[in-house]
């Protein structure tokens, strides 16, 4: 195990409490830490649970959280670990502890949901869409399926991303088809109301029609574009779609 060393003592009160500092940084981390009789995430684990039977929910608790979190402690592990330090240490403590342990593990919650929604469809989800960042709301992805004779792309809304209002043009043809693959989001045409899509559902957007596609608030939300072949195509990219308009959907 990788020695762990800890000088936070020294700089907070190294010149007011000198001797608290040494004890804190060479003593409680630099002696009882570093003890090879307890491994290092179980001895996350129990600090954890000793500040937490404490009520003691400051920074302190979040860098012990933190610090349970790169020791290998997983997030349904410290739920685990919360839930059950509840029955015994009291119930409003863990509501606190868990409101903390969220943040801690906000990453971690964000990536099982990403991968549950890969799994739910063949295609892949791809890369972050960032050529077109300045027109969405939200992280989106981008997946070339064909780039021959039609293009053909998957793109993947996290939950409540959406793209600007926009318009497909072009002299002759055009236009695109939508053809969601997993999850549930919406397409919307301007003056018309907002309609969900679900795996399956197809929907026809010709040339001309101002209109936004997107993910639901609480859904991933995947669909093949299909850029219908026409002379002289170019998309216009409009306003955002209000929040006060998005937020009325469910």
């Amino acid at each position: 195990m990788e020695k762990i060393t800890q000088n936070a003592g020294r700089k907070a009160l190294g010149e007011f409490a000198p001797d608290f500092a040494h004890f804190n940084d060479d003593v409680l981390f630099g002696e009882n830490w570093n003890n090879p009789d307890i491994d290092h995430k179980t001895r996350c684990i129990v600090t954890v649970v000793a500040l937490m039977s404490s009520g003691i929910t400051d920074s302190s608790l979040r860098y012990h959280l933190q610090n349970a979190k790169n020791a290998g402690v997983t997030r349904s592990e410290i739920a685990a670990v919360v839930t059950h330090v509840a029955f015994y240490a009291g119930w409003p403590k863990a509501w606190a502890v868990f409101n903390m342990a969220k943040d801690v593990w906000a990453e971690d919650v964000a990536d099982t949901a990403k991968a549950a929604h890969a799994n739910a469809m063949i295609f892949p989800i791809g890369a972050p869409n960032d050529g077109f960042r300045q027109y969405f709301s939200g992280q989106s992805y981008l997946a070339p399926i064909s780039k021959g004779q039609v293009g053909i792309f998957n793109v993947t809304f996290e939950p409540s991303c959406r793209n600007n209002w926009h318009i497909h043009h072009a002299t002759k043809g055009g236009g695109q088809i939508l053809i969601c693959v997993a999850g549930c989001g919406w397409y919307q045409e301007w003056g018309k109301a907002a309609v969900k899509m679900q795996p399956g559902d197809c929907v026809n957007i010709p040339e001309g029609v101002k209109h936004w596609h997107g993910a639901a608030k609480d859904s991933w939300f995947s669909h093949l574009a299909i850029e219908v072949p026409g002379e002289n195509a170019s998309n216009e990219w409009l306003e955002p779609v209000a929040d006060e308009e998005y937020d009325k959907l469910s």
